[in-house]
């Protein structure tokens, strides 16, 4: 695979192998979103363009609110996820492309609105937003949202989610050679590297919620679904067995059969060329 300067291997594979478990349990990209982008756009959108899309749960939800839609993925599993999808939908508007953030096959000054859900982190933020200042017009949106971890269900279930995501932390610590892992950049210096950039007139951090019903299935998928358990699980599956199989007794027996309400706490930080 030939990537460019400033995306690393480590990143693009981080997620092979589990798209699957990422679709089916993560959160699609919540209205909110849409609302709030197309408020500072002040019009409908000819072309968004959706970076580092995953399985296109942040891509999908454009579906009749732009004329086009790009999602740009270059990890093949994810990506070949979102196209399965995107057949069974008949959304016509949009499309998946292999590709990297700073490397946006479109032209000068064509895309109206720039999204990256959940993996801004995962790119090199100066080349990335030198793209953005090449491919946005004038007056667009770039935006970069991502939800907190655990989802807000109890405290209980919190903390076991956040034991056994500390158990893969340490594991990988230990697993991964120090100078071969992926580079995850710090969520809380996005606003500040959008001010930096010089690119945009106008930054902030907006802050809002979505919720929805969750399983002990759910919320055991979505713990399963985050990058450094799954990281653990390719190189040592048998290490995490034991932190896995405690969790998931613990969650079932504290939902039992029913299902409970959680509630996704995202922070967005827009910028407006």
């Amino acid at each position: 695979m030939n990537i460019p300067a400033g995306n690393r291997q480590e990143n693009v594979e981080r997620f092979t192998g589990f798209a699957a478990l990422y679709d089916q349990h993560r959160p699609e990209a919540p209205k909110a979103v849409l609302e709030i982008l197309e408020g500072y756009l002040g019009r409908k959108p000819q072309l968004v363009m959706d970076i580092g899309c995953g399985t296109g749960l942040s891509t999908m939800i454009w579906n009749g609110h732009a004329e086009r839609v790009i999602g740009v993925e270059p990890n093949d599993g994810m990506r070949e996820q979102a196209e399965a999808k995107l057949r069974s939908s008949g959304a016509d508007s949009i499309t998946f492309v292999k590709g990297f953030s700073n490397r946006l096959d479109t032209a000068d000054e064509s895309v109206d609105l720039i999204t990256c859900s959940q993996s801004f982190h995962w790119m090199e933020p100066i080349s990335t937003l030198q793209e953005v200042n090449r491919v946005l017009k004038p007056g667009g949106v770039f935006a970069a949202f991502d939800c907190d971890w655990p989802p807000v269900i109890g405290w209980q279930l919190e903390q076991e989610y956040m034991r056994l995501i500390a158990a893969g932390d340490e594991l990988l610590e230990r697993l991964e050679a120090p100078d071969s892992g992926a580079v995850k950049r710090d969520k809380e210096k996005h606003l500040a590297t959008l001010q930096e950039s010089g690119v945009f007139r106008y930054t902030r951090e907006i802050v809002f919620h979505h919720q929805e019903d969750c399983t002990a299935e759910r919320f055991i998928g979505l713990a399963l679904s985050q990058g450094g358990l799954q990281t653990v699980l390719k190189l040592q599956p048998e290490a995490l067995a034991p932190a896995i199989e405690a969790f998931r007794n613990r969650v079932e027996k504290e939902f039992g059969e029913g299902s409970r309400t959680m509630r996704f706490g995202y922070r967005m930080r827009i910028g407006i060329k």
